[in-house]
């Protein structure tokens, strides 16, 4: 765990102990930890970065228990407060004020061969299909509701949602979604002589991605499932019926005010 995210974390554990409210403390990183506390938990607060929270999404899941961020990385577009503000808008949260952001999540399934039972994973950023550790182009065979796409020639696949579109889909040149909208995106990662837009998706469509390379490739679910690919294993992607809940406390409006100084790298 992260000195300074622990140091905070015990802080505010006392605030919360000397207030009443019973707490508990894990690292987002042990999720299976995290997961086995969170029975009767009605607000998880969430220490770190984006990183951090996308974490905490996956040991809540699949109860909505909300998620504050308090900001301890560079850019938070998912965290609410930063550590100067925390200690004086706890209280209120507390007390029950603020409101809640649901997010849409995808729901992935993963077909590794025609041997094994697919598994299923679930993202509140993005499901990238993507090369591995050798440099060369993978070919990433794209359908949309049944009915083939393209093949794409390129370093990878993302399929990002409306949260996601702020992270690895924007420096794949995709566009901003608003973080509440629940259509998703489709893009390639550095594609060459094939196709280059980002196509925007209702909610509704399901994906489904086939991969042929030589070399091993990977299946990424939010950054930190990471998993091997062969040649001939599929993906398929939609809408799942998981959110995930943030409990704000700044005005809605806040999300095009602090924008651009988000993306400039400023808090």
């Amino acid at each position: 765990m992260n000195k300074d995210a622990y140091t905070l974390a015990k802080e505010l554990q006392e605030f919360l102990n000397l207030s009443g409210v019973s707490s508990w403390l894990c690292s987002a990183w042990e999720g299976e930890e995290s997961r086995a506390q969170t029975n009767d938990t009605d607000l998880i607060l969430s220490i770190g970065g984006d990183g951090t929270i996308l974490r905490a999404a996956q040991a809540v899941l699949p109860v909505q228990i909300p998620i504050t961020g308090i900001n301890l990385g560079k850019l938070g577009f998912m965290t609410e407060l930063s550590t100067d503000e925390v200690r004086n808008k706890l209280p209120a949260l507390l007390a029950g004020e603020g409101w809640i952001d649901e997010r849409a999540m995808l729901k992935a399934e993963f077909s590794p061969n025609d041997q094994e039972p697919p598994r299923t994973f679930y993202a509140l950023n993005d499901v990238v299909m993507a090369r591995g550790a050798i440099a060369r182009v993978v070919y990433v065979e794209a359908s949309i509701d049944n009915e083939t796409l393209t093949t794409y020639k390129a370093d990878g696949v993302i399929v990002a949602t409306a949260t996601g579109s702020t992270g690895y889909s924007l420096a794949a040149g995709g566009p901003i979604l608003h973080p509440q909208i629940k259509e998703f995106l489709l893009l390639p990662i550095v594609p060459h002589l094939c196709p280059a837009y980002t196509l925007v998706l209702p909610s509704t469509t399901v994906v489904k991605l086939r991969i042929s390379t030589v070399h091993q490739a990977t299946v990424s679910i939010d950054g930190h499932i990471n998993l091997p690919l062969s040649s001939g294993a599929v993906i398929t992607v939609k809408l799942s019926s998981n959110t995930v809940q943030f409990l704000r406390i700044h005005p809605k409006a806040s999300f095009y005010s602090s924008l651009e100084q988000k993306l400039k790298g400023k808090q």
